[in-house]
Parts: C-alpha cells; sequence; structure tokens
C-alpha cells in the first residue's frame, strides 16, 4: 500500500483547528493509519510501514511516500533498506541529481506547457536554485500577489530549480504559482520528457493525451526505484532468501571462540 504521507496523522473526521473537539476520539490525529491497521490486523495480516524518500533509492528526486507492506503466511517482513545517500565516498552511491538525470535535454527538452507572461517576467529575474525571496525586494509584492501576506514558507512560488540537487516533488503540474517547476537556466517549466526522466522512465517510453494530461500521469506515479526496491524486499521475502540462517554461539564460550577467531586473523595476516 502507498499514500502520502499525511496518512499518517489524518484523523477520521476533519474539522477546522477552531473548531476541533479533544473528546471526539474520530477527531484523534492518526485515526485514519489506526483503523487501516485494525482492518488489517482482521484479514490476518503482520504488517510494516514507515515513510520511504525515493531519493534514497537511486530517485533523482525528493519525494517521501508513506508505505505498507503486509503478509497473511507470519513472515518477517521489512521495508528496504536505502541504498543512496547524501554523502558516499562512492559516487554510485551518492544522491542523484538533476544534472544526473536531464542536462543532455537542456535545449532540447521537448513538449511542455509554458509558464503565463507575467510569471514568466518575474521567473527571468531569479538564479537558479532560487525562488520568489531571490526577487528584488521591491517587485516581491507585486509578484506573490495575496500570497505575499500568507503563512507558510511559500518555497514553490517562482522556484527555479538546481541542477546540483535532486528535484523537489513532481506535481501534476509545473506551472501552478504555488508549486512551480521552472528549469535551472531556462526559461520554461520541466517537459514532459525531463519529467519521465525525474521518474525514471525510459526514453523510448511514450505518454498519450494532451500535455496536461501527460503531467498528470507522471506525475501521480511511484517512481521506478522506489518501486524496484519495494518489489526487491517483497520477493526476498517469497522467496525466503532475505536472511541467513546461522546457529548461535551460546554460553560464556562464544568470549574465547571470538577472541580465537580474532587472534587467528592476525596470525594470518602476519
Amino acid at each position: 500500500m502507498e499514500n502520502v504521507k499525511g496518512i499518517m496523522s489524518a484523523p477520521l473526521k476533519h474539522v477546522p483547528l477552531s473548531e476541533r473537539d479533544k473528546e471526539d476520539p474520530e477527531q484523534k490525529l492518526g485515526t485514519v493509519l489506526d483503523v487501516i491497521l485494525s482492518e488489517f490486523r482482521k484479514l490476518g495480516y503482520k504488517t510494516v510501514y514507515g515513510v520511504l524518500d525515493a531519493v534514497n533509492y537511486g530517485v533523482p528526486q525528493f519525494r517521501e511516500r508513506f508505505v505498507l507492506i503486509g503478509s497473511r503466511d507470519n513472515e518477517d517482513i521489512f521495508l528496504p533498506i536505502p541504498t543512496h545517500f547524501q554523502m558516499h565516498q562512492d559516487g554510485c552511491y551518492r544522491w542523484q541529481t538533476l544534472n544526473d538525470i536531464i542536462k543532455d535535454l537542456e535545449y532540447d527538452c521537448g513538449e511542455y506547457t509554458p509558464f503565463s507572461n507575467d510569471r514568466l517576467e518575474f521567473l527571468k529575474l531569479v538564479p537558479e536554485g532560487g525562488n520568489w525571496r531571490s526577487l528584488p525586494p521591491e517587485l516581491v509584492k507585486q509578484a506573490m500577489g495575496g500570497a505575499y501576506e500568507s503563512g507558510g514558507g511559500k518555497v514553490g512560488f517562482y522556484r527555479r530549480l538546481s541542477f546540483n540537487q535532486p528535484s523537489p516533488t513532481l506535481v501534476t503540474s509545473p506551472v501552478q504559482k504555488a508549486t512551480m517547476m521552472c528549469h535551472p537556466t531556462q526559461n520554461h517549466p520541466l517537459s514532459v520528457q525531463e519529467y519521465a526522466r525525474i521518474q525514471q522512465f525510459p526514453d523510448e517510453w511514450k505518454f498519450i493525451g494532451t500535455t496536461t494530461a501527460k503531467y498528470k500521469q507522471i506525475g501521480n506515479v511511484v517512481p521506478v526505484g522506489l518501486a524496484v526496491a519495494l518489489g526487491k524486499a517483497i520477493i526476498a521475502v517469497a522467496d525466503h532468501n532475505a536472511a541467513i540462517q546461522t546457529k548461535r554461539f551460546r554460553g560464556t564460550n562464544i568470549h574465547s571462540r571470538i577472541k580465537y577467531a580474532i587472534e587467528l586473523g592476525g596470525d594470518c595476516i602476519g
């Protein structure tokens, strides 16, 4: 099961914060997940769940998703361990960036939905990796409109991506004011092909429909790298090769056996 991470804190009954009743159990945060887990237990499932970020599985994108795996065979199930890291001595195991994935499309990216002219004029003033905060102070209020007085971080407004970073979470449209996905160096949003690359679809895959429909199809998927990691974890459990079966040393004799093994290794090296 896959969903947005907000499912972990979602209440069964959603009401405005000012109207919440602390005595109503259905308004308690996390009750949606409580019901889901309860129903799985009734069906005889053992479950494991958590929030996985696709960037940690070789996907060039920060994309946190709630994942739940269940088994009715009383198996020891698990979530896949990360394969990629922000820092690693081997570049093959570091996070993937936009430079790794879409740099070759910089001047020939294929179809995209253009920004409106008024938004484009402001985006031209934003440097790579910047957003609305990078605009000249005297233009910020005009650019932001009503959102200028609203709360929140507003990081997606007039956002220009960076080649040196993974992509933010892809949404179903890259041109919306609050979730802009402007190309790092070009004055247009990420293209359909760039979207597909970031979600790790092969270049030969074809998407059907309008440009808007293609963005929506691609933006809603589980990235290939994360899907592969989950699939491998499930297959490993099903094939019973996810664990090494061993007989443990027992009693205090373990200490002498470990000591002997260490000394033996040292003798061999010497």
